[in-house]
């Protein structure tokens, strides 16, 4: 390279080409994560519903989790009359979820996928097929933790002035 360019041009240029290395490195991952699918013991599930008012980047056939261990899968998605989605939820007939657990939409890293992840609950009675979460917790929009992240550090910031 240094035969048709300077050494500025020639790190540009090698910059230029680590900078699209790691974007299609980055591109890849999220493709191959998001191919990430569950299929359930022997095709024998339930279904139990979930109210969310945001559900920012879940899709249908996107993970249930318990504890780290998919137990489950989304398989719809509507709009009730006051604008919450409800999600419908596949779930291992083997798995008996509490009737006081929680549902909340979490994400594998920063950039990560979306999935819903079950926090159980001490109840012995369980969420019957059909059966809906009474506790559910919404999705967090990377953007508005960073806005809150700097706000905060803005109002460090002039506290130390």
């Amino acid at each position: 390279m240094s035969e048709f360019y300077s050494r500025e041009e020639s790190r540009t240029i090698k910059t230029g080409l680590y900078a699209l290395l790691a974007i299609v490195i980055v591109a890849s991952l999220t493709v191959w994560g998001r191919q990430d699918t569950t299929e359930l013991d022997d095709g024998q599930s339930y279904e139990i519903k979930a109210r969310f008012g945001r559900t920012d980047g879940l899709l249908v056939g996107d993970l249930v989790r318990m504890a780290g261990v998919n137990i489950g899968k989304v398989v719809d998605a509507q709009l009730d009359k006051d604008f919450r989605a409800i999600l419908t939820l596949d779930i291992n007939e083997n798995i008996h979820i509490p009737d006081d657990s929680s549902a909340s939409i979490v994400s594998s890293g920063i950039m990560g996928k979306k999935y819903i992840e079950i926090e159980p609950g001490g109840s012995f009675d369980f969420i019957s097929p059909g059966g809906e979460f009474s506790y559910t917790q919404d999705a967090m929009v990377i953007e508005e933790l960073i806005d809150r992240i700097i706000s905060i550090g803005k109002a460090n910031k002039s506290e130390n002035k």
